[in-house]
């Protein structure tokens, strides 16, 4: 059967158990481009069996042989760069060249860099008299978003088979396809049947049961704060582990000292990326007052390059909350220097590149995630009072500092109540802990740090 046509269980693509179906929609143009089956909690219990039955034979296989399996997943994604590439721009809207250099390029990135890591991780070690071993936490249920749908697949299913679980992963209904196509990838590399497993579905219906499941050991769930604290809950009341990558408001921080063009330029175009759609996104430039005016004209001059080139927002209920945002950030008071709520085009959920001026620290703008193409600029008088600015909401998930001296900006990065900060424009870093403080989240991803959190410890004492 077409992948299409049923769920990817226990190795082989397998009939829904119902018959209600999720459509999907380019959109840029508003096209219903496909249809896939909406599962229930029958599939997800099945799906969850298949793992739980594979779980033996897949957590005593050797590492080397586990870092094979990812190695030749990394080579499959690679292979299929341009068209799965073309799947992610006709479900999210994201412009070409972008699903393929940052859509495709970090999760083929993260699955070998994960190849690597199974191979050469000590999944023991001496602690004096004891042996401690680090041992696969067990089945995983694995929630992913629609925003970087195939990186934050790979993101939670390459650690957990690296380090001997077994995964059932529920994509964002806005992408599944791209989900489909993971799956396909997983059995071209020799993955054994029941190691992965993929439902389609709805977060209320099937992620609700992938979250509430008994046989589920650990759930990865990466969205909203909202949902992450329902998931967190179910879990909690079950002594289930979790780890939640969550929303974000993080501040790009201009120091007086900075190269003042340069910082607001790549704080724009850090916003304008992926129309917005980044947990990550430096929504908040915080310029002194003494640069303020300065920084408010180079971002108009830096949003307007972005007016073509920019993708459309996922959906219509997307595109209609961040319009929302933009009246309410008029509403209270902020300046609206470029953009605004008037639809770009006639067709497809397209959003403005938005900049607001005269921002204040307690607006609705400066403290909420838009998750759209909206940079707010706020001004600070003195080191103290944007310190106080930046760690002036609920998220702390990533954040920018920039200045002439890196010591300055290191010294100030290192006070900012975040778990990521970019200095003077310093590149991702795939093997760099990805993770939030306060309500951005629990738990890290990438690297080894997001190996651990699928790996449980189990001391033998000589």
């Amino acid at each position: 059967m077409k992948a299409r046509d049923g769920m990817y269980i226990d190795g082989a693509w397998r009939p829904a158990a119902g018959r209600d179906v999720i459509e999907v929609v380019n959109p840029a143009d508003e096209e219903i481009i496909d249809r896939v089956p909406a599962g229930s909690a029958e599939d997800v219990d099945r799906a969850v069996r298949a793992a739980r039955a594979a779980l033996p034979a897949w957590s005593a296989t050797p590492p080397a042989e586990r870092a094979a399996r990812l190695a030749a997943l990394r080579d499959v994604l690679a292979a299929r760069k341009d068209e799965i590439a073309a799947t992610i721009t006709a479900e999210l809207g994201s412009p070409l060249p972008f699903s393929q250099a940052v859509h495709l390029g970090a999760p083929i990135a993260v699955a070998g860099s994960y190849a690597e890591l199974a191979a050469t991780h000590a999944f023991e070690e001496k602690v004096g008299n004891s042996t401690v071993h680090h041992e696969p936490i067990g089945v995983v249920g694995a929630i992913t978003p629609w925003n970087y749908p195939l990186h934050q697949i790979v993101a939670k299913v390459a650690p957990a088979l690296a380090a001997g679980c077994t995964v059932v992963l529920k994509p964002a209904e806005d992408t599944p396809l791209t989900a489909q196509a993971f799956a396909e990838a997983v059995h071209e590399a020799g993955v054994p049947a029941g190691v992965f497993n993929l439902v389609t579905g709805l977060g209320p219906v099937a992620g609700q049961a992938l979250a509430e499941h008994p046989d589920v050991d650990l759930v990865s769930f990466t969205g909203s704060t909202a949902v992450g604290s329902r998931i967190a809950a179910t879990a909690g009341a079950a002594v289930k582990k979790v780890a939640l990558e969550l929303g974000g408001k993080s501040a790009n921080v201009v120091l007086p000292s900075a190269d003042l063009a340069k910082a607001v330029n790549v704080g724009v175009a850090n916003v304008m990326s992926n129309s917005g759609q980044t947990c990550s996104a430096w929504t908040r430039m915080l310029v002194h007052s003494s640069q303020y005016a300065a920084a408010v004209e180079l971002a108009v001059a830096a949003a307007a390059k972005y007016g073509e080139r920019i993708g459309p927002l996922v959906n219509a209920r997307q595109r209609d909350r961040v319009r929302g945002y933009i009246e309410k950030g008029v509403a209270e008071g902020a300046r609206l220097v470029a953009g605004g709520v008037e639809p770009p085009r006639e067709r497809g959920y397209f959003v403005s590149p938005t900049v607001f001026a005269d921002v204040t620290p307690e607006m609705t703008i400066a403290q909420e995630e838009i998750f759209g193409p909206v940079l707010s600029i706020l001004r600070y008088e003195d080191e103290a009072d944007a310190l106080r600015i930046a760690n002036g909401t609920v998220y702390g998930l990533a954040g920018a500092v920039w200045a002439g001296d890196e010591a300055e900006a290191v010294a100030f990065a290192r006070r900012m109540e975040t778990g990521q900060v970019d200095i003077n424009g310093g590149r991702f870093n795939p093997l760099a802990p990805f993770g939030g403080y306060k309500q951005s989240g629990v738990g890290r991803e990438l690297g080894v740090h997001g190996l651990a959190e699928y790996l449980q410890t189990k001391s033998l004492q000589f």
